[in-house]
């Protein structure tokens, strides 16, 4: 059955219901949006869904709120892509300005510990999940499996970056589309007509141009009034950069931005980035959200000549805007070319590659939040090829190991929505952490 165009109204119901909902990361978010759009509703067609997730997945900044832009512009156009991104990035941005307010005001209580807790678990539950749905649809052949498994080892045991890993994954993909295409289970190039190459052009350019413009837009202003030298500017400069080379999503960005903001500018303390990270985890919308909550922290703390809750909000707002602005950029400057570079065999089996490597890193990732929330105590390990972190057995927290299982039992069996599932384990975490502190 082809895919239906829906109304605007209808897209917009569904494209707020799946930002309210999209928690867990990528994974589960890209899953959600496969079973509301191209499942249940059918707007997008298999195919198209696929290939944009793999052009999506070479692009910096979070691959599931560019995914989201894209449907939004492949149904309705410009404004179709904003309504998208934008709904799958506001629930969670006002819920983790909530928190961001909230841990500045009652870090260290032990119910604010104990609530988390359960959270964490019942996400861990939410993102194994997630890898398997995604690793069903997209490992269908052997030799896609094994990219899987190699990109799992380059980064897991061998600490390899991920650009790295993603073109290895390129090269190698493209290699074997131009020999045995059917290794990577390469459909032919569909016949329909394509439009014009001029249009794209003038789209592309248009888009470079006003997004180039949107973007610059705070920055401009700070530079006017307060000048480069106040902290917002810096907040904005460094998470400019970071837009535009945070390839493989919040986690792949995660060190450098960590060491930036902890050892050379001084925003945050030690371990707060990990409370950073366990908050956006706990938000619907991409796990990049943790910029937002970095950005709000150093504004705070550097207030002058604002209140510390104005600077916060417009150090959040700040990160927000030139966290996600390239994104619209890249989507709309891009999205026009997509089709057309569907037909170039070798690049498809470039992408499809990529796409089975990218399996490999969630479940690296996977893996590194499985031990973070099982485990009090993780102690780097010397091996052949170089060090790993390995838990401490002694330090496994029962609660969060319990929480896990029975989130994983519930999700797995009954099939419960994620929305009742967090509420349980929250109440959970709270029963847990406070009854056996």
């Amino acid at each position: 059955m082809p895919p239906t165009a829906p109304s605007f109204a209808a897209a917009l119901r569904v494209y707020a219901r799946v930002g309210c909902l999209s928690f867990g990361g990528p994974a589960s978010q890209i899953a959600l949006m496969h079973r509301e759009f191209v499942d249940e509703r059918r707007w997008v067609d298999e195919a198209s869904f696929l290939h944009a997730l793999n052009f999506c997945h070479l692009l910096p900044g979070p691959e599931a709120q560019q995914l989201a832009t894209w449907i939004g512009w492949r149904l309705h156009g410009l404004k179709g892509g904003f309504a998208a991104g934008l709904l799958f990035v506001i629930p969670g941005a006002l819920v983790m300005l909530g928190l961001s307010l909230l841990y500045v005001a009652a870090a260290g209580l032990d119910w604010f510990a104990a609530l988390f807790l359960g959270i964490k678990a019942a996400v861990l539950g939410i993102v194994v999940q997630a890898l398997l749905r995604i690793a069903g649809r997209a490992l269908r052949t052997p030799l896609q499996r094994a990219i899987a498994a190699a990109s799992f080892a380059a980064i897991a045991l061998l600490a390899l970056p991920f650009p790295l890993v993603v073109l290895a994954a390129l090269l190698s993909g493209y290699a074997v589309a131009r020999a045995r295409p059917e290794w990577l289970a390469l459909t032919p190039a569909p016949a329909a007509p394509l439009p014009p190459a001029r249009e794209a052009w003038r789209q592309s350019l248009a888009a470079i141009v006003g997004g180039g413009l949107i973007w610059a837009a705070p920055m401009l202003l700070i530079a006017a009034t307060l000048g480069r030298g106040h902290v917002l500017w810096d907040i904005g400069a460094f998470f400019s950069q970071l837009a535009a080379v945070s390839f493989g999503g919040a986690y792949a960005a995660l060190t450098y931005m960590a060491q930036e903001a902890v050892g050379h500018f001084g925003w945050l303390r030690p371990g707060e980035m990990a409370d950073g990270l366990g908050l956006a985890e706990t938000t619907p919308g991409p796990l990049v959200l943790v910029t937002q909550f970095v950005g709000f922290l150093a504004a705070w703390r550097d207030a002058a000549p604002f209140t510390p809750l104005v600077a916060g909000l417009l150090g959040a707002g700040l990160t927000l805007w030139v966290t996600f602005a390239p994104c619209f950029l890249w989507i709309f400057a891009l999205a026009p070319w997509i089709d057309r570079l569907e037909r170039a065999a070798g690049l498809k089996g470039a992408l499809a590659a990529v796409t089975a490597a990218i399996v490999g890193v969630i479940a690296n990732l996977s893996l590194w939040f499985a031990l973070h929330v099982l485990f009090r105590r993780l102690v780097p390990t010397d091996w052949a090829l170089g060090t790993i972190d390995l838990p401490v057995l002694a330090s496994l927290d029962w609660r969060a190991a319990l929480l896990a299982l029975l989130s994983a039992l519930v999700l797995f069996r009954f099939r419960i929505g994620m929305v009742p599932l967090l509420l349980a384990a929250s109440a959970g975490g709270l029963l847990l952490g406070l009854g056996f502190a």
